[in-house]
């Protein structure tokens, strides 16, 4: 346990130092918010990529193909005809205008109640989903760290993904992201390493026992599209049209998103980092439903007294119980990844969004460079203990889906 507890902490470690290190490339308001501008479009799709891949994808995805079959995969094929829209439509819209946030124009249009609408409900949505995520994560890595409490994990988390944040905007954000991305790849990649040794007759068998199980069923194929055929839980094809609507929303109006294109160094890499981001994510999207297929196969042959009721606890559970230490330290600071890469984009797009949607917005002179940077350092700081807070708070209900319904 303490070189599983080693690893992580050099991680963790090793992403702040990363952030701090870009202090001064961030002292002034265009490199906090875009940049200025300079970023190469791999690097600003891998943070698309990370950011798409929370730790709750990360966990839930497993879970979902454990329980059910690949019906929820169908979402992430939605996403090469989403990319294509978001470069034909979006990705030149945002360019040509320069602006950073994504909902100034909404003013332009449709009038200042439009604009305030959108931000208002984009700031408190990244609130909850900070919160949720720390939550999450931290409830699932709690048992791997034994001895560690769970708001103990959500504040550490918390305090050292707003710090190097705040330190070093964007730019720490997507570096940090890249280096995310690449610790979680890899966590999944030793994952399916190990099912597949552990597991008889490897590859093949699994394919054999999940066909035979119906585990790689994605939906009813039927004529009908909104009437699954009899026993389908739903159709290919609403789950299709969903994961579009869903992505092409992330892409044209989320934040998150949009920054990021103003972060490349020209409209074609903005178009190129949708592409990367895009097409990164369906293939680990498969790996993590294919690892969810194997963990079910691999326990219908070892059966387990302590397996978790719960599907998206049975990946956790499996990292406690059967990787070596070591190893172990690698899959938890990949889920860890996971958390980090999607709080830190909450956190600067909503500090980002109080700059350029309120305080220039209500203020009548423009603010000094200086006023601007303590506004952005300040709202990166409240969103960071507003979502911390918030995630401790979480803790204190049965499951996170109340904290959403209460």
């Amino acid at each position: 346990m303490t070189i599983d507890l080693t690893l992580v902490a050099i991680y963790i470690l090793a992403m702040v130092g990363l952030g701090i290190g870009l202090t001064r490339r961030s002292s002034h308001t265009e490199a906090f918010i875009a940049a200025d501008r300079s970023l190469p479009g791999w690097a600003v799709g891998m943070s698309i990529f990370g950011t798409y891949v929370s730790s709750i994808s990360y966990l839930a995805n497993p879970g979902k193909s454990f329980a059910s079959n690949w019906s929820p995969f169908v979402f992430s094929l939605s996403l090469p005809l989403a990319a294509w829209m978001a470069t034909r439509f979006f990705v030149p819209f945002y360019r040509r205008t320069g602006t950073v946030s994504a909902y100034t124009h909404l003013e332009q249009r449709f009038g200042t109640w439009a604009r305030w609408y959108a931000v208002m409900c984009y700031l408190l949505t990244q609130v909850g989903r900070v919160a949720t995520i720390l939550y999450l994560v931290s409830l699932a890595v709690s048992p791997l760290l034994e001895g560690i409490d769970i708001r103990w994990l959500i504040v550490i988390v918390g305090i050292l993904v707003t710090i190097y944040t705040l330190t070093g905007g964007i730019e720490a954000v997507i570096w940090t992201d890249v280096v995310q991305s690449l610790v979680l790849t890899l966590g999944m990649i030793i994952t399916v390493g190990v099912l597949l040794y552990v597991i008889p007759g490897g590859f093949g068998h699994v394919l054999e026992v999940a066909t035979d199980r119906g585990k790689f069923h994605m939906g009813d194929f039927g004529a009908s599209m909104l009437r699954p055929a009899k026993g389908a839980s739903s159709t290919f094809w609403v789950v299709l049209l969903y994961g579009l609507i869903i992505n092409l929303q992330n892409f044209g109006i989320d934040q998150s998103y949009v920054q990021r294109y103003a972060t490349a160094e020209s409209e074609r890499a903005a178009r190129r980092s949708v592409w990367i981001g895009a097409l990164l994510y369906v293939p680990t999207s498969a790996v993590l439903f294919f690892i969810g297929t194997a963990l079910f196969v691999y326990y219908q042959g070892h059966a387990e007294p302590g397996l978790p009721a719960r599907a998206d606890q049975v990946f956790p559970f499996f990292i406690q119980s059967e990787l070596p230490i070591g190893i172990r330290g690698i899959l938890i600071a990949a889920i860890l990844a996971a958390a980090m890469s999607s709080v830190d984009s909450s956190l600067n797009s909503s500090a980002t969004l109080i700059l350029c949607d309120v305080v220039r917005r209500l203020r009548r002179r423009p603010m000094s460079e200086r006023g601007e940077m303590r506004v952005l350092y300040g709202s990166t700081l409240l969103f960071g203990l507003l979502g911390t807070t918030a995630g401790l708070a979480m803790t204190r209900v049965a499951t996170a889906l109340d904290a959403w319904w209460a």
